[in-house]
């Protein structure tokens, strides 16, 4: 019989958060892959798990995968586990993930803690759609063509950063998204917890004069739908709406439908494009 690929979350700082169904699952698996062998080996010291381990991240996800696979498929089942939280998120979990199901072995997740809904949660901020976003890209273009797609992102924002990173980010975050609410949560889950409702302006002030310290998550609140709604409005009054009707129509769309389409696009009534078009004509 194949093994198990098991994703086991591991606490993001305080140790109590490991759930018991993990903790019987690192000893009972032949194998235990993790991102930092030597971050893992206090965790594991820890609750006195003997269980062997093997190292398995970014620079040799891919080789190492395969690997694993070959072991799965022998019988040995594998727990992967990373530095802190839920395996596959913001890591290089996910590859292998997809490659266990490429060679038809099991998955299954162990859920636990994980700081991008730790912090959702302590934001104050909307919970029930969101857009995370980890890191992001050190790309210069990559970065600055996510930054631009999160202009009109109207879910709530995530993201992760370091210390040394956080004023740039926030710098380029109140360039682009301008002024808007935003949850600093700082070592979340240990010893110096913070998490403040702020704005981007204020947090930045903040840390421009007080040096940041520890891991940070961003929680940001997205443009606001009727905002949106107002701009595209104002975009479609640039023309006409005899242009803004041969916009569809050049496109096949039925005259009826075209009109169905502009009344959404300027925010009126199907009724209301009608009756302009009779005075145009």
């Amino acid at each position: 019989m194949q093994g198990t690929l098991y994703l086991c979350a591991t606490p993001i700082g305080n140790l109590e958060d490991i759930t018991l169904r993990v903790l019987r699952t690192l000893k009972e698996v032949d194998l235990i892959a993790a991102e930092d062998t030597r971050n893992s080996i206090k965790l594991l010291n820890h609750f006195e798990i003997k269980t062997p381990m093997t190292s398995y991240h970014e620079y040799n996800k891919i080789d190492k995968a395969y690997q694993l696979v070959e072991k799965m498929r022998a019988g040995q089942n594998v727990a992967l586990i990373t530095d802190a939280g839920t395996p596959g998120i913001s890591d290089p979990g996910e590859d292998l993930v997809r490659i266990c199901y490429e060679a038809g072995i099991e998955v299954t997740s162990l859920p636990g803690a994980a700081a991008c809904i730790t912090a959702l949660t302590l934001s104050g901020l909307p919970t029930r759609r969101f857009a995370f976003e980890a890191f992001l890209p050190k790309n210069k273009k990559e970065r600055s063509d996510i930054l631009s797609s999160l202009e009109s992102e109207t879910r709530t924002i995530i993201i992760y950063e370091a210390p040394h990173h956080l004023v740039k980010t926030l710098e380029e975050l109140f360039q682009v998204l301008g002024d808007r609410k935003l949850t600093v949560c700082r070592e979340l889950t240990k010893k110096f917890e913070t998490a403040f409702a702020t704005t981007i302006s204020h947090a930045l002030s903040h840390y421009q004069e007080q040096e940041p310290k520890g891991e940070f998550v961003l929680v940001i609140q997205g443009k606001n739908i009727q905002e949106i709604k107002k701009e595209n409005r104002q975009n479609w009054e640039t023309i006409s709406l005899t242009e803004h009707m041969i916009l569809y129509e050049r496109k096949g769309i039925s005259r009826k439908e075209a009109m169905k389409l502009v009344a959404k696009d300027r925010g009126i009534s199907k009724r209301d494009v009608y009756k302009m078009l009779l005075e145009i004509d």
